[in-house]
């Protein structure tokens, strides 16, 4: 009998040992099911297993003896990896990029502010439980693996095992992530540890200044604006519109209809529409980026570069305008604090969601919807007669994520800014629409309809007005409607009868119609591709 109970006990050990090592692979290994927070376990390899593994039974043999505390930190050590592994397969899959620890932080009040707003109470609710619940049911059986790992280290048979499979599976599975580049592997997770240096090294050179490298020198912006003189200029960025809108059937299918009206009355109203595609130097967010990077023609993809070339002097797509006689003047409707480096791109004028004084029922983070926005700018910059033409540029807000409640379309302009713009069926109807977090998909379609049929209205509205509308997407939509590994390219469309300009254009790559093309440059490149179809340099 004690001869057999001494062939059970390693038996069993080297079964609690299999056990735990599989659970701490599939607790390190899972996927994100697109397009949700949920996960979904499978057969990969983690080399954050591995790793620490490795870790433990090295330390063993160096005369590590495993106390009940060193168990303890050691399971609180496997719960933070399965956190951050969380992190960075959702934050990739639905936002489309990596965490940047140092801008990301500062972002997390404005955004969990926005989606608190937004967000039905029970989601809230249950976001908050899952902060708190999780982590703790995580620990119970991290503690268990921690445990059952330990143990075996502290054997030499059993640790000679763990390194030498440690090893060999290291090798082999990073030489599988090797050949698969960019592309995610499916036998391989990538590892978190390695994401996690990434993000330390980036906070440390953000915080540091290390990282910081010299700004490219200024493009040459001068021009005489000869195509454009006389005419307004109107630069639109509309929030999250980008080519998936173009690409992906059940977008197609469900913009069709607002997309021939916006054809019908760009063709109605005597104009013409070129379009082209550009890369966006943002994506699923962080629209300022792309806004600096078209006015300035610098390229910006860093919060860090955005605010370093906002200390400089240089000449912009606004100071070219104001020095051709255009009072120039940015309609800000997501702007509800003071904006000193808005100095930087040398507007006349800049409108903020206080300047615009609505009145009307609240949709969304800012309350203010894009038609009345639209509205209050024309009321305030075109309408006024006896003035010189005017450069406007204005960030659409009705398009952000979370896409809900689309405000409805009023064909009556004239009530857009009074307090009562819409009927109450139409606006308890709005309401009702809440986002589905699962699959935004549908929302963000019927928003981009809405942006379609108010640029449509507002071009039927004012017919003949002699106008140069330059309509950009500042980035794709995060990666949660996009689709995992979407390009960064977003549609510009140049509407106007200017038939000069239009020439410029397509022979720079734009296509008549709508419908983007191949891409033809990048956001801040985009910059001297209009000013050659607006004028000739000075």
């Amino acid at each position: 009998m004690p001869h057999q109970d001494d062939r059970r006990v390693p038996l069993a050990r080297w079964a609690a040992l299999a056990g735990a090592l599989v659970l701490l692979n599939l607790a390190l290994a899972f996927e994100n099911v697109w397009p949700t927070l949920g996960i979904r376990l499978g057969p990969r390899l983690s080399l954050d297993a591995l790793l620490l593994v490795l870790g433990v039974a090295l330390a063993a043999g160096r005369g590590w003896t495993g106390s009940p505390r060193a168990v303890r930190r050691l399971a609180v050590a496997i719960v933070l990896l399965v956190a951050a592994h969380y992190v960075e397969t959702t934050t990739r899959s639905l936002y489309g990029r990596s965490v940047n620890l140092y801008w990301d932080l500062k972002l997390v009040p404005d955004v969990g502010s926005m989606f608190a707003y937004v967000a039905q109470p029970t989601v809230l609710a249950a976001f908050v439980a899952g902060l708190i619940v999780v982590p703790v049911l995580l620990y119970l059986p991290a503690r268990w693996v921690a445990g059952v790992l330990v143990q075996a280290c502290l054997q030499p048979a059993s640790r000679r095992v763990l390194i030498v499979g440690a090893l060999a599976g290291l090798a082999a599975g990073t030489a599988r992530l090797a050949t698969a580049g960019e592309e995610p592997s499916r036998a391989v997770a990538r590892p978190v540890m390695l994401a996690m240096a990434r993000t330390a090294v980036e906070f440390a050179g953000e915080a540091s200044g290390i990282s910081h490298r010299p700004l490219p020198a200024p493009p040459n912006v001068a021009n005489d604006l000869s195509r454009v003189q006389g005419a307004d200029v109107f630069l639109l960025f509309v929030e999250s519109y980008g080519v998936t809108s173009w690409q992906r059937p059940e977008f197609l299918e469900a913009l069709a209809p607002a997309r021939a009206g916006l054809s019908a009355a760009i063709a109605g109203t005597g104009r013409e529409v070129v379009t082209g595609v550009v890369e966006s130097t943002t994506f699923g967010g962080e629209s300022w980026l792309a806004h600096i990077s078209l006015l300035s023609g610098t390229e910006v993809r860093t919060p860090d570069v955005n605010m370093r070339l906002m200390t400089e002097r240089r000449d912009t797509l606004v100071t070219t305008f104001a020095s051709a006689g255009y009072r120039t003047v940015a309609v800000m409707p997501g702007l509800k604090v003071p904006w000193p480096e808005g100095r930087f791109y040398g507007f006349h004028d800049i409108l903020g969601a206080p300047d615009l004084d609505y009145q009307g029922p609240p949709f969304g983070w800012w309350d203010v919807t894009d038609q009345f926005v639209i509205a209050r700018m024309h009321e305030r910059v075109f309408a006024p007669v006896d003035r010189p033409p005017a450069f406007v540029f204005l960030p659409s807000i009705s398009t952000h994520t979370p896409f809900t409640p689309v405000p409805p379309y009023q064909p009556d302009w004239s009530r857009m800014l009074t307090p009562t713009p819409y009927d109450t069926g139409a606006l308890m109807a709005a309401y009702e629409v809440q986002p589905d977090w699962t699959n935004l998909g549908p929302d963000y379609a019927r928003a981009l309809s809405y942006a379609h049929e108010t640029i449509s209205g507002y071009l039927r509205l004012h017919t003949g007005r002699d106008l140069v509308l330059i309509i950009v997407g500042d980035h794709q939509p995060p990666a949660l409607v996009s689709g995992e590994g979407a390009t960064w390219d977003v549609p510009v469309h140049i509407v106007t009868t200017r038939a000069a300009v239009l020439d410029r254009l397509r022979a720079a790559g734009f296509r008549d119609g709508l419908e983007p093309g191949p891409r033809l440059a990048r956001m801040d490149t985009l910059l001297p591709i209009l000013l050659a179809a607006f004028g000739d340099p000075r």
